[in-house]
């Protein structure tokens, strides 16, 4: 007699317990020996074994014990042969992908962590002294202490959480609209529910209390030394907020008629309104001997050497802002635009006409979907982006959802063939794409494709984006002898820039495109470091005082999102998109914070002093 499956049976609740694990491997702490990752890794493979064939069952026994001697310092270098050898031969004989896997999991240890094996055997600790570290900080580029911010939060003393952020990064309300949070991606609450809404909580603090409201910390003793910063966007800024809080004199070289960088000209008004922006400018030029040069371009109003000559150090932070041009025929022909390009031609109020018209955009990123969804509010008749893969789409998934939301369509596996224009006019009147397969995944994970058999597509279009990355303006710099490689600054990781004493450079032009906390990251490193390179040692004053831990009772509960306004609506303006968080729902917020600044990982590192 056949039956259909029990509901509940056994699958049913071991599918309930895996959903639960899950959890615990998206938030493996940072700072943890991967040895042991790999370890615990390994040990999946051995209990998800069948057990019928011997390389799989006991083979991945074996080198789970010869791992296990390596964490303990009771390994030799030969350990290290005996199970590379037994791994290959379990990845050749397993008669299943669990034998195969497990054991090409560990072979790509041996070659990926090679120095964290030589530790163990040699010096029978962690490479480095790996250990555990808050998550939140610790993947913050800029360190800014969340434990502590969202502690003043719960308490309802938003200006102290405001503070709490400016003690390392000094634009709280641009990056409580736009920053990718990447605090979030390992918080430990995800053990319990969701992860803490972090930059919901500090968009919640900047509402409550506006930065330009909030005083600045005091500011040390005049230096009498004078710091040069070329570029004031987001590293330019940060630099000179923290020098001059250090008591030294700071003029900014700034290409445009206002500060901001690519927040200002780079990323839509509906995302972050060029008011708030102005809040966090206003009290960065408020807190110390800050002079700003507007419409002034080095190389063409001033020279490096001149800048070089005239103060005690440089700081270069002139960020990405030129959009990229693919190497093709008629790239440049006409309404052919990069992304970063028309995203700039909106912010200083010379936005085309889009009516009507047909769009098609090459490219997956943050700034190709904020051209798209600006193309969306210029009133396009269609908007379609094209990429060749879907690991193409690197943009935050809430913004490829908001796109979605406000009609832009979306096609992947197609790869840009060329160009078709109007041979009178030059304007483009389609573009060729290549249909594509999905192949092979290469050894980072991503994935590959190859062409199909299929005929290439036409897609007639009126307007054509391409969002494929950003460069520096580094033409008139390389002249006057900055090193310059393959179009980026050469800087090394405290921002010295190679070969030019009292030269420092940070941010897009040192790494390419980033995101604005890297930048602000960049910016803050730069700014200790120049302050040393003067022969001091200045620490920023900080009159706030976290308030004490307690236990949390780690309860389930659900995650306060940010809101949005109806696609309906805000597709048909600039406004912000984003609703304000109630306060019932920021305070509940703040209280499922676990506090790893106290329980779990200890203290801060350093403390919060440094």
């Amino acid at each position: 007699m056949r039956k259909l499956n029990k509901k509940g049976n056994m699958n049913d609740r071991i599918d309930v317990v895996l959903r639960k694990f899950r959890s615990r491997m998206t938030s493996y702490p940072p700072g943890m020996c991967p040895l042991t990752l790999y370890r615990s890794l390994l040990q999946i493979s051995m209990n998800q074994s069948c057990g019928k064939c011997v390389p799989c069952r006991d083979g991945l026994a074996e080198v789970d014990y010869l791992l296990k001697s390596v964490l303990a310092g009771d390994a030799t270098e030969d350990t290290l042969s005996v199970i590379e050898s037994k791994c290959r031969m379990i990845a050749e004989t397993a008669d299943c992908a669990v034998g195969v896997v497990g054991a090409n999991l560990i072979l790509d240890s041996l070659s990926e962590f090679s120095d964290e094996y030589e530790s163990h055997i040699k010096y029978r600790r962690c490479f480095e002294n790996v250990s555990q570290t808050i998550p939140c900080v610790s993947l913050c580029p800029a360190h800014v202490d969340v434990p502590g911010y969202i502690a003043m939060i719960k308490e309802g003393d938003y200006t102290g959480a405001v503070k709490v952020i400016r003690k390392r990064n000094p634009f709280p309300t641009a990056c409580a609209m736009v920053c990718e949070h990447p605090c979030e991606r390992k918080c430990r609450r995800t053990l319990v529910d969701a992860p803490i809404n972090i930059r919901g909580l500090k968009k919640y603090a900047v509402d409550a209390a506006a930065a330009d409201t909030v005083a600045t910390p005091e500011v040390n003793v005049k230096t009498g030394k004078k710091i040069a910063i070329v570029g004031g966007g987001p590293t330019g800024l940060t630099a000179a907020y923290y020098l001059s809080l250090m008591g030294h004199e700071v003029e900014v070289y700034e290409e445009h008629e206002k500060l901001g960088g690519m927040l200002r000209y780079g990323i839509p008004e509906y995302r972050l309104p060029k008011e708030r922006l102005d809040q966090d400018i206003k009290a960065i030029l408020n807190a110390g001997d800050i002079k700003v040069h507007y419409k002034t371009k080095i190389g063409r109003d001033i020279s490096f050497e001149d800048i070089r000559q005239s103060h005690d150090a440089v700081y270069i932070g002139i960020g990405a802002q030129i959009g990229n041009r693919m190497p093709m025929e008629n790239a440049d022909a006409v309404n052919v635009v990069p992304a970063a390009d028309f995203l700039q031609e909106v912010a200083n109020g010379r936005a085309r006409d889009l009516t009507g018209k047909k769009v098609a955009l090459i490219g997956g990123g943050n700034v190709a979907m904020d051209a798209a969804r600006t193309a969306v509010r210029l009133h396009a008749g269609s908007i379609h982006v094209f990429t060749r893969k879907r690991d193409d789409y690197t943009a935050l998934q809430d913004e490829i959802e908001g796109a979605m939301q406000e009609g832009v369509r979306f096609r992947t596996l197609l790869s840009f063939l060329n160009i078709e224009t109007d041979k009178e006019t030059n304007e483009v009147r389609a573009v060729w794409l290549q249909p594509e397969i999905i192949a092979e995944y290469d050894q980072n994970g991503m994935m590959t494709t190859e062409h199909s058999s299929n005929y290439p597509y036409r897609f007639k279009c009126d307007l054509l984006i391409l969002g494929v990355g950003q460069r520096s303006d580094v033409a008139d710099l390389e002249k006057e002898g900055i090193p310059v490689e393959r179009g980026r600054i050469i800087a090394d990781e405290t921002c010295t820039v190679s070969g030019m004493d009292g030269v420092f450079s940070g941010g897009d032009c040192v790494t390419g495109p980033s995101t604005a906390i890297n930048a602000i990251a960049a910016g803050q490193v730069a700014a200790y470091n120049i302050d040393e390179y003067l022969g001091y040692h200045h620490k920023v004053a900080d009159d706030t005082v976290i308030p004490p831990a307690f236990p949390n009772p780690c309860v389930a509960t659900g995650r306060a999102e940010i809101e949005e306004r109806d696609p309906f609506e805000r597709m048909n303006d600039f406004e912000f998109v984003e609703l304000p968080m109630t306060h019932e729902e920021a305070i509940r917020e703040a209280g499922r914070c676990l506090r790893c600044d106290h329980y779990g990982c200890g203290v801060m590192e350093g403390g919060r002093g440094e």
